[in-house]
């Protein structure tokens, strides 16, 4: 068991001050006065108020409020009870009712000196507190707030009120409050003062920054390239764009159309989130015009559109003519950078294949370059000339004095080996040869 699911929150206290026709309300925690407690944040509490007139047709009202609040717009003498309940959202849990109690409204003293009819108005985060004054002359006026959470503790914070730097002391019924450097909600409120003895409090007004703010129209400007229509979008805000496009999360959506007098043009829409946006296939000689919505989807929120921006595109170019250009351009191209590519590489392809693969063959035998001979590892050597030989070896019979050839030898001697001497001795021999051989034969 866990005691926390199951415990149940008792009921809180409550305390009720009737002042000039306003019920203040003194509510105090459920385990206020107890040593030992189940829940012990007890700023994490949300009182419920319900209260009605105390008449045979009274009807229920209810309302959230703090610790420490105030209950107006009663009617005066006139007896309203009261009862508080103690819920803890986070939990899902609600408490029980206080016990009722009731008390009796006072007549409301309408002080000539007290500002009426404060309120706000706010945009692009410059906020404007303006205010009716009841008397004209001697009167200085006092801009105060509070931040919010001075209200979740179950004390008073009447000494918690701090001034507006730039609405302290002021004769006007309207002042500049954006100083306030808060996202969180605060409550403002008018001082008047007339002497130095006399003064008189307005009613709290409460600022929820983001949600008070109003969003102003975006400004739009128009640039054209081709057949497309650039519509390019400045952010609502000026100095403070970029808090409010952190915060709002701004889109846009964007109105544009044909402006023509002579017929009746279909108004386009598109949404978009950049601050960019393209529309393709405009056509040529229309007068296109553009504007302009902010829109924030988590605040719910729209601003107005943008003042109307046209723009004239140019006129079209035939399609012959863009034709004729673009072989034109091609032809230029070739012209200049093709041909002479082309030639370039012609003549390094003719060094090349100079240098590397030539179309004659050096001579076979080259001689003349000092007293050596020339000589190429790449050239064949030449042939050497050989001289054929051949000895003839007689041998005679004694039957009938036959000469038979027994035997040769054919034998290739070369020039190189034996010398032009050796030459000359050979033939000489076979000379010899011959005349032997003719003699016996004789």
């Amino acid at each position: 068991m866990v005691p926390e699911y199951v415990a149940q929150i008792g009921p809180p206290g409550l305390e009720l001050q009737s002042t000039n026709g306003v019920i203040k309300v003194m509510v105090s925690p459920p385990e206020a006065n107890q040593r030992k407690k189940m829940w012990i944040d007890d700023l994490s509490f949300k009182y419920n108020l319900v209260f009605w007139e105390n008449s045979s047709h009274a009807q229920l009202q209810s309302k959230t409020i703090f610790p420490v609040d105030t209950v107006d717009d009663l009617a005066p003498n006139s007896t309203y009870c009261f009862k508080v309940q103690a819920n803890l959202p986070s939990d899902g849990k609600q408490g029980f009712f206080s016990p009722v109690s009731c008390v009796k409204t006072s007549q409301k003293v309408n002080d000539l000196l007290c500002a009426t009819n404060v309120t706000v108005l706010a945009l692009n985060m410059k906020f404007h507190l303006f205010w009716h004054a009841q008397k004209n002359q001697g009167v200085n006026y006092n801009v105060q707030y509070l931040l919010s959470f001075w209200k979740k503790f179950n004390e008073d914070y009447s000494d918690k009120w701090l001034s507006v730097p730039s609405c302290e002391n002021i004769t006007s019924t309207w002042c500049n409050f954006s100083s306030i450097n808060t996202t969180g909600f605060y409550y403002l409120r008018v001082q008047a003062r007339e002497g130095h003895n006399k003064s008189c409090f307005s009613r709290e007004v409460k600022v929820d920054p983001l949600q008070t703010n109003e969003i102003g129209p975006p400004g739009v400007r128009l640039d054209l390239s081709d057949t497309l229509l650039h519509i390019i979008i400045s952010p609502p805000g000026g100095a403070e764009e970029k808090f409010m496009r952190e915060h709002y999360q701004l889109s846009y959506r964007i109105l544009y159309w044909k402006n023509s007098s002579d017929m009746e043009e279909e108004v386009k829409q598109k949404e978009v989130k950049q601050t960019i946006a393209t529309v393709s296939d405009v056509s040529p000689s229309t007068l296109y015009c553009v504007k302009v919505q902010a829109i924030s989807e988590p605040y719910n929120k729209r601003s107005a559109y943008s003042q109307q921006e046209c723009i004239h595109t140019p006129a079209g170019t035939s399609l012959p003519l863009i034709i004729f250009g673009i072989f034109m351009g091609a032809l230029l191209f070739v012209l200049l950078v093709v041909t002479p590519l082309v030639l370039l590489l012609y003549q390094a392809y003719n060094k090349i294949k100079y240098v590397f693969f030539p179309s004659c063959q050096p001579p076979m035998n080259i001689e003349g370059f000092g007293a050596h001979p020339f000589s190429s590892p790449y050239l064949s050597a030449a042939e050497e000339s050989v001289e054929n030989c051949c000895v003839i070896e007689s041998m005679v019979t004694e039957e009938g004095n036959q000469i038979v050839f027994a035997d040769y030898k054919h034998s290739k001697q070369s020039s190189r080996d034996s010398g032009n001497y050796s030459n000359d001795d050979n033939t000489s021999g076979s000379k010899e040869s011959k005349e032997t051989l003719a003699k016996e034969m004789v």
